[in-house]
């Protein structure tokens, strides 16, 4: 089997990797990956992986079953059958004790021409929804976790910093509620594309103060601290993106202005679907480039570029 191998923090393109198989789960044929910050951040050590990178996919099911043929995407957190730890036991399978993480941590991932994962971890993709906007399900997914976690409202005033292929999916989906959203970024080209997408967007400098709610999109201390100076007191903080390294953090005017801090990371896949179904948020405009397989570690390196948008990797078969 061809795939991009990580070792070490080293990637090789391999041809000689063995098929996945595990045991009571399903064989899926990867048509198209994509790239993710978190794969990125992997490299820079945020886990230690070894194995094959990759957690975002569409593919199709080899196996016979009731899925085989089917066009699908999978959740990428996957706890063993036997499980009986507190979160399994309150049914918050995604923060299982024991869980791995597809192409993360402790599992072989979707930069490879196939993927094992159990059956209740795949969602069939409709008809109308093409394989290069299926394959934004996962962090389509991630986005639409900010509703799960907070009420937001026509009324509350939102801001979405770092735009980003995350940021800028987070923000239409915020833009659902009918709030106020604005995303705040550096680089124009991104703040462009924002617009492009419907989205009212600025630099720093010119960021409306005293909002609501604040996701912070862009991984890095300097984003945590312009998005900690956005958000009104009793107002909530998300941070949408993974740290490598350590975030130094004012506790003290955390406190004193009562905010409330939420980690976000992965989402239901069912609401991404839906809003891919009813074509309420725009995903491909995001696709920057597409790479086949062969030229996957191009596509990483391209993926690398600072304000890059979403790279997606083709793999034939």
């Amino acid at each position: 089997m061809h795939g991009i191998w990580l070792e070490d923090r080293r990637l090789s393109m391999r041809t000689d990797l063995a098929e996945p198989s595990i045991d009571g789960e399903v064989m899926v044929r990867v048509r198209v990956a994509g790239v993710c910050n978190t794969d990125l951040e992997v490299l820079r050590g945020y886990r230690s992986l070894n194995g094959i990178l990759g957690h975002e996919f569409m593919g199709v099911v080899l196996d016979a079953g009731p899925l085989m043929g089917r066009r699908v995407v999978g959740e990428i957190n996957i706890r063993p059958r036997d499980c009986r730890c507190a979160a399994c036991a309150r049914g918050d399978v995604t923060h299982c004790a024991r869980r791995t993480v597809l192409g993360i941590n402790g599992r072989s991932g979707t930069f490879a021409e196939c993927v094992s994962l159990p059956i209740e971890n795949l969602h069939v993709v409709p008809d109308t929804v093409p394989d290069e906007a299926a394959v934004f399900v996962e962090p389509l997914a991630a986005a639409c976790e900010v509703l799960e976690q907070v009420g937001v409202g026509p009324r509350d005033r939102v801001v979405v910093v770092g735009p980003g292929k995350l940021g800028l999916l987070c923000a239409q989906v915020l833009a659902t509620t009918g709030c106020t959203v604005t995303v705040v970024g550096r680089r124009p080209a991104a703040l462009a594309l924002a617009r492009r997408l419907g989205l009212t967007a600025c630099d720093l400098a010119n960021a409306p103060n005293g909002n609501d709610l604040v996701v912070d999109c862009t991984g890095t201390p300097d984003g945590f601290a312009a998005s900690r100076g956005l958000v009104r007191p009793r107002g909530t903080l998300v941070l949408k993106s993974t740290y490598v390294g350590e975030l130094t953090v004012d506790m003290s005017r955390l406190v004193v202005d009562e905010i409330r801090l939420i980690g976000s990371r992965c989402g239901p896949f069912p609401r991404a679907l839906q809003l891919l179904i009813d074509r309420t948020v725009q995903v491909t405009p995001l696709i920057e480039a597409r790479y086949p397989l062969a030229q996957g570690l191009a596509a990483l390196e391209h993926a690398e570029r600072p304000g890059a948008q979403k790279i997606l990797i083709d793999i034939p078969g």
